[in-house]
Formats: C-alpha cells, sequence, structure tokens
C-alpha cells in the first residue's frame, strides 16, 4: 500500500478571495502551487508514495470565501483518505529583517511533530533558510480539522530580500527539502 500524502497549496490564486501574502514582486499563492507540484512530482516517482494535491492547475480555486476554502481543503484529505496533510505557505512580516522558515503543528510529541522535525531540517539544509523551529498553532484550521498527521509549512517570507530570492529562484529546492523530511521521517534515507 503507498503512503497517501494529501499536499494543499495554500490561498487562491491572484485576483481570488484568500490569495495570500505579496512581497518583493512575489504573490505567495503562485509559489505554494509550483512548490506544491514539484513536491507531488518528486513522491509520485517513488512508488511507495501516492501524493495529490488541493490545486492541480494554477488557476484551481477552492470554495467560495475563507471559511469555505479551508472547509473545501480539508474536506479533500479527510475523504480520500489521506495518510499524511502538509500545507504549504510563505510567511510575510512588515519588518523586512524576519526571515526564516516555520513549521506549524496542532501538538508536540505527535507523529506531525516528528515529521515537522524532519521536514524543517530537509528545508533549511537544501535551500539555507534559517530555522525557526517547530511552533504549536491548534487555531490553523487546517491542523485542527484534517483527520490525519498534519503540517502547515511557512517556507520563508515573502517581505524578506534574501528569502524572496530563495522563493522566487529555488521553488524546486524548496519542493526537494520538504520531499528529504519526509524520506527520512520514514527511514527511507
Amino acid at each position: 500500500m503507498a503512503i497517501k500524502i494529501f499536499i494543499d497549496q495554500g490561498h487562491n490564486p491572484s485576483g481570488y478571495f484568500n490569495s495570500g501574502a505579496e512581497g518583493n514582486g512575489l504573490t505567495e499563492s503562485e509559489i505554494n502551487y509550483q512548490v506544491g507540484i514539484n513536491l507531488q512530482r518528486l513522491l509520485n516517482d517513488d512508488p511507495r508514495f501516492d501524493a495529490r494535491v488541493s490545486r492541480p492547475t494554477p488557476t484551481t480555486v477552492l470554495g467560495t470565501n475563507n471559511a469555505t476554502s479551508l472547509q473545501e481543503r480539508v474536506r479533500m484529505a479527510n475523504e480520500w483518505p489521506a495518510d499524511y496533510f502538509i500545507s504549504i505557505h510563505c510567511n510575510s512580516n512588515p519588518n523586512p529583517a524576519i526571515n526564516g522558515t516555520e513549521v506549524y503543528i496542532y501538538q508536540y510529541k505527535t507523529q506531525a511533530n516528528w515529521l515537522a522535525v524532519q521536514v524543517m531540517n530537509g528545508v533549511t539544509q537544501t535551500v539555507g533558510t534559517r530555522n525557526n523551529g517547530i511552533r504549536l498553532n491548534p487555531s490553523l484550521y487546517v491542523l485542527r480539522r484534517t483527520q490525519m498527521p498534519s503540517i502547515l509549512v511557512e517556507l520563508g517570507y515573502l517581505s524578506n530580500t534574501s528569502d524572496a530570492q530563495k522563493l522566487r529562484d529555488n521553488q524546486s529546492g524548496f519542493a526537494y527539502g520538504i520531499y528529504l523530511g519526509i524520506m527520512r521521517y520514514f527511514g527511507f534515507m
């Protein structure tokens, strides 16, 4: 049985509600989309995995508002049913000096926590972003309502020039970092 991984590319395309952060000429939803597609390809090239994405095309819009958009992502993962849920995002901060990668989880000392640690290490080692740690955020809908271990990865800060450059130029590296983390989590590497 292949391990089923649901990859949620956070937010909707530009021009729609819930399109996410923008900074340094970049749009969060577009980066999330591409990193998710790259990650899906890496996982599906390995027969041990079966990966699906929430947004199969760059123009896929989920839901009709923020709440229904989040509900749709969770519904897709729960009904499949996925074994793991990975939500991909980019961060932003009014202070352009703030930078780095964060991974959010619902609860410490869980499978999601161990997966988050491996994904964080994979991303920071591959693309060179700063490790800002594994953070608890039980209020995040996609972590709270999914029925499988779930993590939300904030790849980097669009508002920081150095992170933004990495997010623009090395989307395949971010995807490979997450992939590496998944492989290590399962002891495949």
